[in-house]
């Protein structure tokens, strides 16, 4: 890892209020040296059951997450995190660097993965971004998507179908989500990978496939359509007749 004197370009105008979950001393001074130089308050959390405690009393913009931790690792706080429906942008930062680890992490609900060592300013560009990215999507809240019988609320995470709520994973409804913003498109896999999973390789991976097939079984009951295959391509939202 690499640390240089901030310039003062990526002085960020707003203070963002970032808990760093890292038990290795040496990073966590790397990183809240840089944070706080670049205009950031920083909170470290060396375990994830004081984490835990954090996250619970106060709001973040976002959570810096090692995954090797004593005790309750990052990926068990990341599922608990999200299945207390806080959609607190998660950042993992990790030495492990195999594509079954970044994505059992993002799985689990992390929304990027940033591999140990890394540079400081790549790492304030991917804080950046996942804060931009929340605040948009919190300004769209309370917007909802229809498809047929199907409606999405983007404010509560809600999905219904015919007047009944169905329970999605966080990755299954950012993928209905993906996919239904981009109706009538045929969405390649490797796309979908990037956009969902945030990983930029295809190698043997079937987690898209998979995931389709989650989402099938679980939103296109008697006879209703959504998701169609394109063999060799990808897949394709089409509204069902």
């Amino acid at each position: 890892m690499d640390l240089q004197p901030v310039d003062i370009k990526t002085l960020s105008l707003t203070v963002m209020n970032i808990l760093l979950v890292e038990d290795d001393s040496r990073i966590s001074d790397f990183v809240i040296k840089g944070l706080e130089e670049a205009g950031h308050s920083v909170v470290l959390a060396s375990t994830a059951e004081r984490a835990r405690d954090w996250i619970s009393e106060h709001q973040w913009d976002v959570i810096l997450m090692d995954i090797m931790l004593p005790g309750i690792d990052g990926v068990q706080l990341t599922k608990l995190i999200r299945y207390r429906r806080n959609t607190t942008p998660i950042l993992v930062l990790s030495a492990l660097d195999g594509p079954d680890d970044k994505v059992t992490a993002l799985d689990s609900g992390a929304d990027d993965y940033l591999v140990k060592p890394f540079h400081f300013n790549e790492l304030l560009s991917r804080i950046n971004a996942l804060v931009r990215r929340a605040k948009l999507s919190h300004q769209r809240g309370g917007q909802s998507h229809r498809s047929g019988p199907l409606i999405i609320n983007t404010d509560e995470h809600r999905v219904v179908l015919q007047d009944e709520e169905i329970a999605l994973s966080p990755k299954e409804y950012k993928l209905l989500l993906y996919l239904l913003e981009h109706q009538g498109r045929v969405v390649p896999r490797t796309q979908l990978l990037h956009a969902v999973w945030g990983i930029n390789f295809d190698n043997s991976t079937n987690v898209v496939d998979v995931y389709i097939s989650y989402l099938r079984s679980k939103i296109e009951k008697q006879g209703i359509k959504f998701i169609h295959t394109v063999k060799g391509t990808g897949y394709l939202w089409k509204e069902p007749q």
